[in-house]
This record gives C-alpha cells, structure tokens and sequence, in this order.
C-alpha cells in the first residue's frame, strides 16, 4: 500500500511537470514501476530502468536565460527589508490589503493641519516622527484603518530617489514607460498615481526605503484619526541653530528609522501589508515581458531593470493589471504560496550553508580529508532522506560507464516534486499569477534536487555512505570529490542567490545591528524649472531619511561599490557614527 501511495504521488508529480517545457515527462507506463524501487542494478540489467531516466538526468543545467529562480527569491522576499535592500530594482507588482485597525502615521513638516491630499504615511512611527519637521517640535498624525485599504505594492526599494531603476515599475504605471529623469519628481508621482488609481478603488501604494510607507490618497477614506499630537523631539541635524556635540539626542531620529527599517528586514517581512499573490505580477515573467530577455542579457543581477522593455510589454502588463485590479470576486486555488516558498528556503538553506562550511577544508592528511567528506555526506543524505527507499539499489562496485543518472533519477524526481505534486488537481482553479509561482518553485526544487542528488550519488559511488555499501578502489580521490563538491555547491547557492545568506559575519553584539548601505538619494541638477517643481519633490512627504546624514553616510566607504552592497555592524547607541 505504501509503494502504490508513493506511486501515485510520483505519477500525479510527473503529469503536473508534463504541462511545462521545460519539464516532458513520459508518463506512459510509469504506474508499472515501483517508485523508489530501482531494480539491482549490476552490469546485466542496467538498461532495464524505466526510460524517464533520461528525463531526469542529473548532468542538465537549468537554461541560461531562465528566470524560475528569480522569481523564487522576489516573491519569497515580497516585503522584506533586507532582500529588497540588496536587490533595490523591483520586478514585481502585487494587489494587497491593509486589515481594519492598522495604523499609519504621518508627520506634517510643521504644518498642524490634517492633509486634504495624497500624502506619505509610514507604518512605523519612527519613520514618520522624523518628519515631524520643527526646532525640537513637530506634528504628528496618527491614523487607523476603518475598513481594508486596497493598495498596490511596487517592491524592491521602490521610494528611493534614484535613476538607476527603481522607480521603473512604478513610471510604467503611472506613465506609461520607465522615467529616469523623474526620479525625483515625488508630488506629480503621488498625485498621478492616485488619479490613476482612483478607477480601481485603490486607496494607496506602498513602497520601501528604510522603511516602509503607504502613499495614501485620501486622509478621510477609509481612515480616522487616532491622534494629532504636537510632540516634544530631540534637535536633529535639520535644527536651527544646528546641534551641537553636547545635545546627546543628536543622530537619534536619523538612527531610529533605521532601526524600525530592521524589524521587517526577515520573513515574514511587513505583515501590516497582506499580498495577493493570486494577481502577482512579475516583470522576470518572460511570457509577460519577452523583451527583457535580451535586456538583462550578459548582465548582473544587481542590475537588472525594467528600462528597455517593448511597448508591446508594457501594453501586455497593463493590460492584465487591470484585469486584476477589477476582479469582483475572489478567485484562485487557495494554495499558500508565501508559506511553501519560505518552507523551502527553511529546508534547504542552512544546511546549505553548512555544507559550504564543511567544503572550505584543505589538508594533506588523506584522513582528515575522508572525515571531512564524511560530514558532507552525511548533511547531504539528511536533506534527501524522505526520498531513499529501503529498496533503493546501487552498483555493489564501481564500474566504468555507469551514470548516476541511471540508478539515483527516481530520488531525484521525487525530491524535485514533492511539494508540489499534489497540486494537479488545483491547476484548473489556477489564475496565471499562480501558475507561475507553480512554475518557479518546480524550477527551484529541480535545481536543488538535481544538484544534491548528484553530490550525494557521486559520494556513495566514492565509499562514503555507509548505508549504501559500495567496493571501490583503494585510492578514492576524495580530493578530487571534494572539488567537485564544492564547485557543484558554489553554482547552486549563486543561482539561488537567497539573502539570508547575506549577513554580517562575526554577528553583531548587542549594542550593534547588521546594517546593508544603500546609495544616497540626490537632488537632479537644476534647470531653472519653476520654483514649484523644488516643492513638489519630496518636501512634505514621509519617507526615509536623506541618507547623507551622519548616521547612514558614516557607514559608506569612499568607493563602494554600492551595487553590490555588504553587511556591517552599526551602532544602536550614541556615537553612531
């Protein structure tokens, strides 16, 4: 009974891998195989195993141009600080909802009146306190939800001034193509977006700097109003007379908002803000946005953009916006997508990460090498223990000619459909945001499994598994093994390419916190506009602070590459800098 359930997950695995190119599994006949059950396998019968072999083999690299693992991580780091921080060009647009009683904050840059327009709302406090602009003084509002505020999320850091692409998707949106030259331009982005927006009910966008806000449109909609304090603050850098080293509060509100940034920085991210990924929209689609193909080509992924897309594309991508954004009842397969990205993440990455730990061994003591490969192959059959049949069989000597493919493909598959193999049955009820989360975590899990199968076939094919006898030569070349391990180990983790890998090594003592820099956000040039464009900019709005002051610059090293940023500890404490 149990050979026939796991029979029929494989099978139902195999159909549901069938319905994408990439993956053309030859079901026919398949229900007469035991899964798992490999048959002995010495030199007389090898080529008796089941020809979907061939469909599994343990040596086929993903495609060069395949995105299934970018989508992954974006949608795995859908409103986390700290991957959206390191990768600050957003791909993804998402339909959301912020549940009744959640409060937003504003601060009023002096002013002690409740805004009558669009405006910047912060969830944190923190952030918005620091633009409570006075001389030790400031306005603050504080705001809570009275019903689900409809908004659309634009992720990356998606409220930072700059030209380099942030702002792309939302320029699409908004005005119909990618704007570098208006990065700046805050008050017609605000305005233009909720005019936009207005068709569709939404009542806000929430973007990410150091931390996250919601360009509300409407203060009397949907929200009522909790407080409007006039607060006692700490002098900061924007005080007249300026501060001086004496005032202890100095660089504390330019710290703080940082500090509140770092609280979303991990999964589950901002949960204020709850996604439907059912409406997902993800510009690494390459059905949706084929000409970016040729776009990101030969590039880094930390320069990826949208700058460059067809217009063909961007009438694709509005197109099926709208048709989320006007949807009238709910719909999709009720999969919890968000949960079973993190659930692999969980599963695979620090064991992972170990297992680079364990690789970056050198010795000449030929024991201390065959140790060392001992650990790795332990963690490796760990990770792939669900999937070793009893009745798993293998070479009972090493034989020239034999590939692993031949005898270790049905871990292989069954790894790689597991979590998703039960899903047949909902495709149907699938909307096409959904069929590509479907699509991208079978990409992901392939590639994983393809990958750990096939270290851990090649150490039981070395002697090193001890639940898996096999004769082999007295010289081993387990150096040999170890780089190839290693080698095998430092592609996939760079092709997943997952942020919490990403952290500040030794950790941060107490009075420290892990701090990513991101580039200061710089005023364009002047060109004798008029006098209103310098308002309109960003005066009044809630947002991150300018990274120029002491706290966040002090942390930027002349000539970083600012592309690439790397972790480092900062100061929770005066100095901070």
């Amino acid at each position: 009974m149990r050979s026939q359930s796991i029979a029929a997950a494989l099978s139902l695995g195999s159909v549901a891998l069938a319905l994408h190119n990439q993956f053309p599994i030859n079901a026919v006949g398949e229900t007469s195989v035991r899964p798992l059950d490999v048959v002995n396998s010495n030199r007389g019968n090898l080529n008796s195993i089941n020809s979907n072999s061939e469909q599994w083999r343990l040596d086929e690299c993903p495609p060069e141009n395949a995105t299934g693992n970018l989508i992954f991580d974006t949608v795995h780091s859908l409103l986390q600080h700290w991957p959206n921080t390191r990768y600050r060009n957003g791909h993804n647009i998402v339909p959301g909802m912020i549940p009744i009683g959640t409060l937003l904050y504003h601060g009023t840059n002096g002013s002690d009146m409740i805004p009558t327009g669009p405006e910047w709302t912060a969830t944190d406090p923190e952030h918005s306190i620091f633009f409570s602009r006075g001389n030790g003084t400031g306005w603050h509002l504080t705001l809570a939800a009275t019903r689900p505020l409809k908004v659309l999320y634009f992720d990356g850091r998606s409220a930072a001034k700059l030209s380099e692409g942030t702002m792309d998707t939302q320029d699409i949106v908004v005005w119909g193509e990618p704007r570098p030259e208006r990065f700046f331009d805050e008050r017609d982005r605000i305005d233009d977006l909720c005019t936009w927006g207005k068709e569709f009910g939404i009542d806000g966008f929430t973007r990410m700097e150091m931390d996250f806000e919601v360009m509300l449109c409407n203060f009397t909609a949907g929200v009522e109003v909790v407080s409007f304090l006039h607060l006692v603050l700490p002098k900061d850098e924007r005080s007249f007379p300026h501060p001086t080293l004496s005032d202890s509060d100095t660089g504390a509100r330019t710290f703080e908002v940082l500090h509140s940034g770092s609280w979303h920085n991990r999964y589950p991210g901002e949960t204020r803000i709850v996604l439907d990924l059912t409406g997902l929209i993800s510009f690494y689609d390459t059905a949706l946005t084929p000409s970016l193909i040729s776009v990101r080509t030969g590039l880094e992924r930390c320069d990826h953009r949208v700058l460059g897309i067809s217009s063909d594309d961007i009438s694709r991508v509005m197109r099926k916006l709208t048709k989320v954004l006007t949807r009238q009842h709910p719909v999709g397969s009720d999969i919890d997508w968000k949960t079973l990205t993190h659930v692999i993440v969980d599963r695979y990455a620090d064991r992972l990460e170990l297992m680079q730990h364990l690789l970056n061994f050198t010795s000449s003591d030929s024991q201390e090498l065959i140790h060392q490969a001992d650990l790795v192959q332990t963690q490796l059959r760990v990770m792939l223990a669900p999937y070793l049949s009893h009745s798993t069989n293998v070479p009972s000597a090493v034989t020239s000619g034999i590939d692993v493919s031949r005898w270790a493909f049905q871990i292989f598959r069954l790894c790689a459909t597991t979590h998703t193999s039960n899903m047949i049955n909902k495709i149907p009820l699938m909307t096409s945001s959904e069929y590509l989360l479907l699509t991208a975590i079978e990409d992901t899990t392939r590639e994983i499994c393809r990958v750990t199968t096939n270290m851990w076939a090649n150490g039981v094919m070395s002697g090193l598994d001890n639940l898996f006898h096999v004769e082999h030569d007295a010289d081993r070349e387990i150096t040999r093994l170890m780089n190839d391990w290693k080698q095998d180990l430092k592609k996939l983790m760079s092709w997943l390419d997952w942020s919490v890998w990403v952290k500040c090594r030794p950790a941060c003592n107490t009075e420290e916190m892990c701090y990513l820099p991101s580039p200061r956000p710089r005023r364009p040039p002047s060109q004798n506009l008029d006098d209103t464009l310098e308002t309109k900019s960003s005066t009044d709005r809630v947002g991150p602070p300018p990274e120029g002051l002491a706290i966040a610059e002090s942390h930027i090293t002349l000539g970083e590459d600012l592309r690439k940023p790397q972790p480092r500890c900062i100061r929770r404490l005066q100095p901070y800098g």
